[in-house]
């Protein structure tokens, strides 16, 4: 495991480096209250994805990252936290693979950082402003609450609503970052991630669940040159749920 200071606090961010060709790196972001490793190892250990400089990367106040409180956890400032990462760890034009909330994370870092990305894979990316609601699982749960509610106690309420998979993860997070980062995530960015997806020019892809029917705005992102690909057997956590579908799709993408 490797570490770099990423804030002028001091805060480290952490990632696991596996050795491969360090022509074309790949960078693995997960998603809100999850953790690199747990989520991308197995697939990153299979044939065809092996071989590869691949980082997996705990994004500040998740999984093996520290969780300062004097963070904003904001879209962009994940995204600037990452570019310091990638410069501290020499990688610059990389392929950014990028889950749910990561997804979005991965959107700005190639908008605000060009030269650290030469293509994107979006698996079920989290796109879209949305709006809060109590009682629901995910980020717009999360952003229901205050910080100080979700603080003195909201946490308990929100880990009854999710499975005891994603909370094996996210019991990792700082409570904080957790909050701070679904309230930013549900508030969004002006323009959007899809704006900004739809606007760069690189190489992109978006995996998304067959069974889930088109993506929000689909063609809107074909038509802006984004490749999309319904992945069948899955869920939301496309990498788990089918991991040689997954494997094999983002081979083949990024052996294009």
């Amino acid at each position: 495991m490797r570490t770099v200071e990423v804030t002028p606090s001091g805060a480290l961010m952490r990632w696991i480096d596996i050795p491969g060709d360090p022509a074309r790196p790949r960078v693995y972001l997960h998603g809100l209250g999850a953790a690199a490793a747990p989520y991308y190892a197995a697939a990153v250990a299979r044939p065809e994805l092996a071989g590869v400089r691949s980082l997996l990367v705990d994004l500040l106040g998740f999984g093996t990252s520290d969780r300062p409180t004097d963070f904003g956890y904001t879209l962009e400032e994940h995204a600037d936290a990452l570019a310091a990462l990638l410069a501290a760890a020499d990688v610059r034009g990389a392929d950014v693979i990028g889950h749910s909330m990561g997804g979005a994370v991965a959107v700005l870092l190639a908008d605000r950082h060009p030269e650290l990305v030469a293509r994107l894979v979006l698996v079920d990316p989290s796109l879209d402003p949305g709006t809060p609601e109590r009682g629901r699982p995910g980020g717009a749960g999360l952003a229901s609450y205050t910080e100080q509610e979700y603080l003195a106690g909201g946490w308990r309420e929100f880990r009854e609503l999710i499975t005891p998979h994603w909370w094996s993860t996210m019991r990792l997070a700082g409570p904080e970052a957790l909050h701070r980062s679904a309230v930013h995530l549900v508030r969004g960015t002006t323009p959007t991630a899809r704006a900004r997806l739809a606007a760069l020019d690189v190489p992109r892809l978006l995996l998304r669940p067959a069974a889930d029917g088109p993506h929000p705005g689909e063609q809107a992102l074909l038509d802006a040159g984004v490749t999309v690909l319904p992945v069948p057997d899955c869920g939301h956590n496309i990498m788990l749920d089918n991991p040689d579908a997954f494997a094999a799709a983002l081979a083949r993408f990024l052996a294009g």
